[in-house]
């Protein structure tokens, strides 16, 4: 049950401050609007983004323990985070379009069923040794994403307008916050109990969010039902697959390889089919118009290299402290001493989430957005320099938290200031791929730039590998800052 303690403090701290700062209904002011953005609906809403986020992210600091227990590689051990994120990039836009269609509630639950369902499957093959099982149960989680576009689009159903921002901003911090929570409860769980109980504690919270959708409204029916785009919906699916495929096998198949080599012409012939049929039907499954207009694109890119940035940081964090001092740097720390190290990066996180809905209602989005970037660069900047003590790290950890609250709870309001109400779902799925395509991205640079500054045969990384991985990153980060520059200061939603 440890995903239940932790979200439970995190979703009554953000309720309780979402209802300070006006957010959320009390029950007497929804009035002729039943259960519209009251508190019952937004508990829901975070609790089930929260889940999400931190699922995807429970096996990272567990591969190695995972690895020996299912007796494969390491390489082949990350597939049970590779699996959650191909199934996630694939199912997140669909999910988008489908709840714009046909009601985001629907959608949601349906997200959350497969959460539970993939859940039970993982902690069945973990249990078992079983990895084929946990690996097709961490894809059907996967399939979970599509909570993301599902919960911002009731947000924009239910929700004044005037208390949508704060809304918005809660559910776009939870990527990040469950995120962290999820990798530094990877490590005291396994420390103590069995791999399974890291996906039971998934299915816990999956079970307990879908019960709460029946508190959720149900819109009524919209008579426009567009058909959905079966081709595109393939294409995508092969151009994010393979994107993500070449990525994460890229150092293990090596870059030169005929399997890489194919794959990434599949990608590219995939990707530039998907344009063209895009373009070319009449009911898209992406508007690439809306996508790339002048207010989206920006937002869009600022998405990515934010997301780079903070999965090479809490890639290269826990591998950091694990090396032994005998190598002349890291700390030898096991992984639930890891946790510790880096738990003020989630701790940090959930403080900065109400601050950011707060910041964003006062100085705008896009100021809370940047101010979070530039901490971020900071942050990463100091690692490269400072990394030789544990408080160095956890200190930059602490204001790393801070900066990626800030930036994803305010890239939300962004995003769907950027475009009209009937394209929030498919705006904002896309917006989630382009994290979990930044994390792989983040998470494959980091690595390459350490495995490249390391003589062969070396039995440890070099240091001079991490404080390279480190600048890049914080290089990286800093590039949202003029992505986002012409944007207006505060996001106001679109009215084409």
């Amino acid at each position: 049950m440890w995903i239940l303690v932790a979200v439970g403090g995190l979703v009554l701290s953000a309720r309780r401050s979402l209802r300070r700062s006006g957010t959320v209904r009390a029950p007497r002011e929804a009035a002729g609007h039943r259960q519209a953005g009251g508190q019952p609906a937004v508990a829901v809403l975070l609790l089930a983004a929260f889940g999400v986020a931190a699922c995807q992210t429970i096996v990272l600091a567990a591969l190695p323990v995972l690895a020996r227990d299912f007796e494969v590689t390491t390489p082949s051990a990350t597939w049970l985070l590779t699996a959650f994120m191909l199934a996630s990039a694939v199912a997140t836009p669909i999910a988008g379009r489908l709840g714009d269609q046909y009601g985001h509630r629907t959608v949601l639950a349906a997200g959350l069923g497969c959460l539970a369902a993939g859940s039970a499957l993982a902690a069945v093959g973990a249990d078992a040794g079983w990895f084929a099982g946990a690996l097709a149960g961490r894809a059907v989680q996967g399939l979970s994403g599509g909570v993301f576009p599902a919960a911002f689009g009731l947000a924009r159903a239910t929700v004044p307008p005037e208390r949508l921002g704060r809304v918005v901003a809660g559910l776009s911090a939870m990527f990040g916050v469950g995120g962290a929570v999820g990798m530094v409860a990877a490590g005291p769980v396994v420390g103590v109990a069995a791999p399974a109980w890291l996906f039971l504690g998934c299915l816990a919270v999956a079970l307990l969010a879908l019960a709460g959708t029946a508190r959720l409204p149900a819109p009524g029916a919209r008579g426009d039902r567009a058909r959905i785009d079966v081709p595109g919906a393939l294409l995508l699916t092969a151009a994010v697959a393979g994107l993500l495929l070449t990525i994460s096998q890229g150092r293990l198949w090596g870059w030169s390889s005929a399997a890489i080599l194919l794959t990434a012409s599949v990608t590219l012939v995939s990707a530039v089919a998907f344009v063209v049929t895009e373009t070319r039907t009449r009911e898209p499954l992406v508007d690439l118009r809306v996508l790339a207009g002048r207010r989206l694109a920006p937002v869009s890119i600022a998405t990515l290299v934010v997301s780079v940035g903070m999965f090479a940081a809490v890639t290269l964090l826990p591998a950091l402290a694990q090396t032994p001092s005998a190598a002349g740097y890291g700390f030898g720390y096991s992984a639930a001493r890891t946790a510790l190290l880096i738990a003020p990066i989630a701790a940090f996180m959930v403080l900065a989430a109400p601050l950011a809905a707060r910041l964003t209602s006062t100085v705008g989005a896009r100021r809370v957005f940047q101010s979070g970037a530039a901490l971020g660069s900071v942050s990463l900047l100091a690692l490269a320099l400072a990394h030789d003590h544990p408080w160095q790290l956890a200190s930059a950890g602490a204001v790393l938290g801070i900066a990626y609250g800030l930036a994803f709870a305010s890239v939300g309001n962004l995003v769907v200031g950027a475009v009209d109400a009937g394209r929030t779902g498919v705006a904002t799925g896309m917006n989630t791929i382009l994290r979990t395509i930044g994390g792989a991205l983040g998470a494959q640079i980091a690595a390459a730039i350490v495995a490249g500054a390391t003589p062969a045969h070396a039995a440890v990384p070099s240091e001079s590998g991490y404080r390279a991985a480190f600048l890049v990153a914080a290089v990286i980060v800093f590039l949202a800052l003029p992505a986002v520059a012409e944007l207006p200061r505060r996001a106001e939603p679109t009215r084409t």
